[in-house]
């Protein structure tokens, strides 16, 4: 096997890193935490192989090792849950219990609150949208959201009564608009994202939260994003609910979460209706139960929930000092570098949001996190991700990041690219993106691309994958989302 070798820019190295020899090299020169699949080789177009660059964190973030392990130590004793009386039955339904008591812990929930295990972070705001109280059969209120959110945390309102805000150009000014809306009255529930999945921005959740409850609304915050990157309390930010995704949390096999007050949740609709959900069932009626099991029909998915809370633990024990430090480290040659390449152009949605660090903003409890988004001149987005794979062995997303709205008006309409990390990146992968643009400014592209299902792929490929895997990995499953 032959190994490319990327040296790295000398020019990409910031001047605030000039006499800090153990600068950012120290806080971020390798992972902070162990992954799986850290070392995968990745086969280049142009012959040879790289590790495998991975900066798609953003989108599913892979397995700490760890939970890996933890995965593997479980896996024989796997079984269905509840009800069961046989020997892996009931460890499998205490591992499955007891895995909720530590994700509430993991978000400094309240004694009380419930947790309900999802499919991810999409499938709890779609469980709680069916949980909005009601009278005489209709909502008692509107929910109001930004256009800033991700999909999973836009769509499920539209199918209620709704309002949505136009986020202004600061965060400050958002916040007052947001102001401006609630005291307009019937609002019931304010939907927020606790960090942009597009820029990486933080959202003040503490003041959101303050502000919805001063208006009689509450407040839930899409975490899928900022759970991986930072310390969540609910109980001192006062949130009503919470939702976040395994996948994006190093745990594989997905599963969400929904955490938050148990008055909506146990008179909602069921949100799978099924085994499990119910008192007692008859042939032409039901009594539902309340709890978590009221949303959870079907027998659960065991493992990824095993897994989630595993993650937790993990995380919940680093040391937030250094978890920062080495995010920041990441981030900021990151920036600094993308903003030193002609052509190259980073995004954001706040002026006063911080575009380097994740110290914090205007704002208390904003700030950034390991999310990047940028634009190539005079390249289509799903072009550069291509190349980058291809010629680089660079992984990072490209296209609309299930926001539209906010790329429309971020004036990216066709879409941009996303380089996310986290605890299993090091500043090598930054460098190597770095050079991989650079060298694509200086002398273009180095091979031909044409696009196929959608898709920006090599042509004539012959790169080879493993035996288990179809041979099409660029075009197998290419979502239909295109520009209207």
């Amino acid at each position: 096997m032959t190994t490319a070798i990327f040296p790295a820019a000398p020019e990409f190295h910031a001047a605030s890193d000039a006499g800090r020899p153990d600068g950012r090299r120290a806080l971020a020169g390798r992972p902070l935490a162990a992954v799986t699949g850290a070392e995968i080789q990745a086969p280049l177009i142009t012959g040879g192989h790289a590790r495998y660059a991975n900066l798609d964190y953003g989108a599913s973030a892979p397995a700490l090792s760890v939970v890996s392990a933890y995965l593997n130590e479980i896996l024989p004793y796997y079984a269905s849950v509840h009800r069961g009386a046989g020997y892996a039955s009931q460890i499998s339904t205490s591992v499955y219990e007891n895995a909720r008591d530590i994700v509430r812990d993991f978000v400094g929930g309240r004694p009380d609150d419930s947790v309900i295990f999802t499919r991810n972070t999409t499938d709890s705001l779609n469980l709680l949208a069916g949980c909005l109280p009601l009278r005489d059969g209709r909502p008692t209120g509107e929910v109001l959201y930004l256009d800033i959110e991700h999909h999973a945390n836009l769509l499920p309102w539209q199918n209620v009564p709704h309002r949505s805000v136009v986020a202004a150009a600061t965060l400050a000014a958002t916040v007052d608009r947001l102001r401006d809306e609630l005291a307009r009255g019937g609002v019931s529930l304010l939907a927020v994202t606790g960090a942009s999945n597009v820029t990486g921005e933080i959202l003040p959740i503490r003041t959101l939260a303050t502000l919805a409850h001063e208006y009689g609304a509450r407040i839930v915050v899409d975490a899928a994003q900022l759970a991986p990157h930072r310390r969540i309390d609910i109980t001192a930010d006062d949130v009503d609910y919470l939702a976040f995704s395994g996948h994006k949390l190093y745990a594989p096999f997905g599963a969400g979460v929904l955490v938050g007050r148990t008055d909506w949740l146990d008179a909602g609709t069921p949100h799978l209706a099924g085994g499990g959900a119910v008192s007692d069932a008859r042939l032409d009626s039901v009594s539902w139960t309340t709890g978590p099991a009221r949303h959870e029909g079907g027998s659960p998915n065991v493992l990824g929930a095993a897994a989630l809370a595993r993650a937790t633990q993990v995380i919940a024990a680093l040391d937030p000092e250094q978890w920062q430090a080495h995010e920041d480290a990441i981030r900021s040659f990151l920036v600094e570098g993308l903003q030193g390449i002609d052509g190259v152009s980073v995004h954001r949605i706040f002026a006063d949001s911080s575009p380097v660090s994740s110290s914090g903003g205007d704002l208390p409890g904003t700030g950034t996190i390991g999310v990047v988004n940028f634009s190539v001149e005079g390249y289509d987005a799903g072009l550069v991700a291509a190349y980058l794979s291809a010629e680089h062995g660079i992984g990072l997303r490209d296209g609309r990041f299930c926001a539209h709205p906010l790329l429309k008006r971020l004036g990216l309409p066709a879409g941009s690219l996303r380089a996310s990390f986290g605890l299993g990146s090091r500043l090598e992968d930054a460098e190597r993106l770095l050079a991989g643009l650079q060298q694509l400014r200086e002398t273009g592209l180095g091979w031909d691309y044409v696009v196929d299902a959608g898709r920006w792929v090599p042509a004539n490929d012959t790169r080879s994958y493993p035996h288990w895997a179809p041979n099409t990995p660029g075009t197998a499953g290419a979502a239909p989302c295109t520009v209207d």
